[in-house]
């Protein structure tokens, strides 16, 4: 089958993800051979069995249902969309906070604050008037490493460093704190662990991953549900200190081509089942009672539309018996769908809707219209409501009360507690790798005098990484973590507690000539799509000539490489006599100290347990690199990590060249005659039909496209929008392209038009770089300025589209056009040009 290319319009977001075969929506129609591939997956029992009893009281309360009632347990909104008069008239079954989602939108809100809107939001959910039945809500948060959202609390290093750990009892303690401050803010449900297994680390969530290694997430993943949820079949199971686990993103995330976020995973079965669906196993085992539905595609095929995997494989085969949630309207991504009707993520097995913005509400009726049409079969719905009660039954949400009736509730001194931040230091501790140790610069006498240079040095927000009170980690500073330490805040402490000085200055200047620099940097805080990136290479010049400054001073220089990802960093590795990959420490960055300094007597306190979970690479563009993998040649393999005992011999002359081809024509051409490698034209209509244009002509809903002569054969393209709705016609690669340099060179966008019917709405140029990262500029004036069916040249600055919200080194798509209006216009001979004095510009 031809390899294909899938854009996904909605509203102004495309999605690129690669397919394999037809774009239509596709079905297993196959049982005999769906039976026998699934017969190669796992059959797991779970530790929390089936209770006729349960069953009997869920019969019950279906029974007492009307098709609403049902259809408002599959619905949850967010916060900031719904209100209590919502839930009562809705029969909504659950609700969410998004990332930098707070209680009155007060980033600074209480625990009394946050159980007073759970108040509000149980309250309403079991008001049984006015036809109403009583079944509690839950609300779900995304506590990834730690409970994030809240101000205070405990942040723990994010997976990547505690993959490093390889230790699953401190996973399992580092649940059953992340719960029990959950219980504090009265949230009963955490979209927590992911079970994820990253194998291509340019990927932007890497570092939400354990492991590249299947093996430790599986060893992971049922020990994080433990400490959520409880031990099964223990008094601690769902008690009033624990919370509803989430395995999350089903399935394949960490497996996509070229790591594109919500990209597709074009991998075999067996690697399927032998990479990815390991953490499932444990999770499954250990009693998790949701999965969450990934963005991502199997060979094409949506997750969240996925019946096969969804229901055949995760339901039936793996014996999973609670609910199937989907993730950030993921749901309207399956082909045909929208963000306000999709039945066929019902259908395939999506148990309930995360639909967070304002127009849940249509989705709603819409999903109720077609279960009253047959189209959501009734049985269907009752599986979904079924197993949505089965849940909320088994965390006792019908016993526990109201939120702030219950134990832990509003309980302000569990947040962050010494305890708590004890379990979090530990595995500070044991996530750290040292990398390289000359001259067994390491452990450190604290009688010393210390420089702490750096930005990252005393900045908690940066060392804690995405998903941290906001969505990208963004916009914090130290007194957003009250209790929390730094890295410099650690070392001052340990330093001066022995009579040495520790002096703070960023920029590495300094009086008195120091015994040692340690110098704190790495990437900035980043979160899914946003932190996607082109290669393996760090390229921050202010650290290397920091760096380079110091040791140029005769200073012996230690390295704390902040990171969510191993990195190229062969030219700081040169400059360092010491190197120590932190990860993304969290709150207590206090915890990097307690190794990096013997005691007063000259005795080491903590050793260094950390060992790589994720291989690291010799160059920029050595990504994927996996062990186990041909042809493995790692700067530093999967496993290493040097402890102090162990003689470091990696000395200061590894290569720097980082030998990355840079596009530098004058005109890089994307369509001449045809689409030009990598692009391929795609065309997409509103409902999400899209198209690979490999032929001559294409059409769909909204859009109709052909091939058509200007100067030769077939040399032109001519794109008809109907105005039913919205279409979009754009080329676009699975891999990034660098435009940097054109932005740098005054390049415009150029390409030459026809325009034989003008648009009678407007029409918006775009570039795209992946979710959430893409840049518009409309030219519908321009267009209706222009001689009708006359061929004419444009020119679009590039400029107008590096935006804050384009990044212009990752482009995906360089140029697409979409409208919900009339529309006929031709295409002929698109480029990038430099140094062009664009007709259209910023202005």
């Amino acid at each position: 089958m031809k390899q294909q290319l899938k854009v996904m319009v909605s509203g102004s977001v495309i999605v690129l993800t690669a397919l394999m075969g037809c774009t239509k929506t596709e079905s297993v129609d196959k049982p005999a051979a769906a039976q026998k591939a699934a017969a190669q997956w796992p059959v797991v029992t779970s530790a929390v069995a089936k209770d006729p009893a349960v069953e009997a009281r869920i019969d019950a309360l279906l029974a007492k249902m009307t098709l609403e009632h049902k259809v408002g347990q599959l619905m949850q909104p967010e916060l900031r969309q719904i209100t209590p008069e919502d839930i009562k008239k809705y029969h909504v079954g659950a609700v969410l906070n998004g990332g930098g989602a707070f209680p009155g939108d007060n980033k600074y809100a209480t625990v009394k604050d946050w159980v007073a809107l759970a108040d509000t939001y149980y309250n309403a959910s079991m008001d049984d008037s006015n036809g109403g039945i009583a079944i509690p809500i839950m609300w779900g948060t995304d506590a990834v490493h730690g409970h994030n959202n809240v101000i205070g609390a405990t942040i723990f290093p994010h997976n990547i460093g505690l993959g490093a750990m390889r230790n699953p009892e401190l996973i399992r303690q580092i649940g059953e704190v992340t719960a029990r401050e959950i219980s504090a803010t009265g949230i009963d449900w955490n979209f927590a662990p992911t079970v994820a297994v990253a194998r291509d680390d340019r990927w932007g969530r890497a570092y939400e991953s354990y492991s590249e290694d299947p093996a430790i997430v599986k060893s992971y993943g049922g020990k994080m549900v433990e400490g959520l949820q409880g031990r099964a079949n223990t008094g601690e199971f769902m008690a009033e200190d624990r919370v509803i686990a989430t395995a999350k993103h089903f399935i394949a995330d960490g497996g996509t081509l070229a790591g594109v976020d919500r990209g597709d995973a074009d991998i075999s079965e067996a690697e399927l089942i032998a990479v990815h669906a390991q953490g499932y196993v444990t999770a499954i085992e250990a009693g998790t009672q949701t999965v969450m539905a990934s963005f991502n595609s199997w060979q094409g095929k949506k997750m969240h539309g996925h019946e096969y995997l969804l229901t055949d494989i995760l339901k039936n085969r793996m014996g999973f018996d609670g609910l199937v949630v989907g993730d950030w309207n993921g749901h309207e991504f399956v082909p045909g769908c929208t963000k306000v009707s999709c039945p066929q993520a019902i259908n395939a097995g999506l148990d309930i809707f995360m639909a967070p913005d304002a127009d849940w509400k249509v989705l709603y009726a819409n999903t109720l219209e077609q279960v009253k049409s047959g189209e959501i079969s009734e049985a269907r719905l009752n599986d979904a409501v079924r197993r949505i009660l089965r849940v909320k039954i088994r965390a006792g949400l019908f016993e526990k009360g109201a939120p702030s009736t219950r134990a832990f509730a509003a309980r302000q001194e569990l947040i962050g507690a010494p305890a708590h931040r004890a379990v979090a230091r530990q595995a500070v501790r044991e996530s750290l790798v040292l990398l390289k140790n000359n001259n067994q610069l390491l452990p450190l006498n604290p009688g010393i005098n210390v420089l702490v240079a750096g930005d990252g040095a005393d900045n908690i927000g940066k060392q804690s990484g995405g998903w941290t009170i906001s969505w990208q980690g963004t916009g914090n500073t130290n007194a957003d973590f009250p209790g929390g330490s730094s890295v410099y805040q650690g070392i001052a402490q340990s330093v001066e507690a022995a009579g040495g000085t520790a002096t703070l200055s960023e920029n590495g200047d300094y009086t008195r000539k120091p015994d040692v620099a340690i110098v704190v940097f790495g990437e900035d805080p980043y979160a899914e799509m946003q932190g996607d990136v082109k290669n393996l290479a760090y390229n921050n010049t202010d650290d290397l000539t920091l760096l380079k400054k110091l040791k140029a001073d005769g200073i012996p220089v230690v390295s704390l490489f902040i990171t969510g990802r191993p990195l190229w960093v062969n030219r700081e590795l040169n400059a360092s006599d010491a190197f120590v990959a932190i990860w993304h420490p969290g709150s207590e960055g206090a915890g990097v100290a307690d190794v990096l300094f013997t005691d007063k007597a000259g005795k080491v306190q903590h050793d260094f347990k950390g060992k790589l979970s994720f291989s690291w690479p010799a160059t920029p563009a050595q990504s994927p690199l996996n062990v186990g993998e041909k042809n493995y040649a790692p700067l530093f393999a999967y496993g290493y990590g040097l402890t102090y005992k162990d003689k470091d011999d990696l000395g200061d002359d590894l290569s720097e060249e980082a030998n990355l081809s840079m596009q530098t024509d004058a005109v890089l051409k994307i369509f001449d005659n045809r689409p030009l490698e990598p692009w391929q034209l795609v065309i997409a209509d509103g409902r999400n039909n899209q198209m690979n244009v490999t032929g001559s002509t294409a059409s769909l809903d909204t859009i109709t496209l052909r091939a058509v002569d200007r100067n030769v054969q077939e040399d032109s393209r001519r794109m008809q929008w109907n105005g039913t709705g919205r279409g979009s016609a754009g080329f676009f690669a699975q891999s990034r392209t660098d435009l940097s340099s054109y932005v740098e060179a005054n390049a415009a966008l150029v390409f030459d038009v026809k325009v034989d019917e003008k648009p009678t709405a407007e029409v918006r140029l775009g570039i795209f770089c992946g979710q959430d990262c893409m840049a518009e500029k409309s030219i519908t004036e321009n267009l209706q300025a222009l001689p009708q069916k006359e061929w004419t040249t444009l020119s679009v600055a590039l400029n107008c589209l590096a935006t804050d919200r384009a990044k212009m080194d990752m482009i995906l798509s360089p140029f697409y056009l979409v409208t919900e209006g009339k529309l006929d216009l031709s295409l002929y001979n698109l480029r990038i040009e430099k140094n062009v004095d664009a007709a259209i510009s910023c202005e």
